[in-house]
């Protein structure tokens, strides 16, 4: 496995359960090794002329380079914001055995049952 394979991918949500929600769905669609939210993100930015400010969760999604569309496409789907903030960035560097269980766990083929 090289780490050029391997992106995080970035959005935030308005709520808890809605960042449940998305990563949950990814992992069960093995579109994720793994995913982070983070809690206590104040975000300030434009929108639709005005400047607004939220309380948002911040969603981070470890995954292969090669399933951004469909990660990018499961989250425009179950999001509540009409424009979601979707980032990907890549991983340079990782350490091998990691980097290993990555690719292994986000195959993009869903299981019958989740792992135990």
């Amino acid at each position: 496995m090289e780490p050029g394979e391997f992106i995080q991918i970035t959005t935030t949500t308005a709520s808890l359960e809605e960042a449940q929600m998305i990563t949950r769905a990814l992992l069960e669609k093995r579109l994720a090794a793994a995913t982070h939210i983070e809690s206590g993100v104040s975000s300030s930015y434009w929108w639709k002329g005005e400047i607004r400010e939220a309380a948002e969760w911040r969603c981070t999604v470890k995954t292969r380079s090669e399933h951004y569309e469909r990660v990018e496409a499961e989250i425009i789907q179950l999001h509540s914001y009409e424009t979601p903030a979707i980032q990907a960035f890549a991983l340079t560097a990782g350490s091998a055995r990691y980097l290993e269980w990555m690719g292994a766990e986000a195959s993009g083929r869903a299981s019958a049952s989740p792992r135990q």
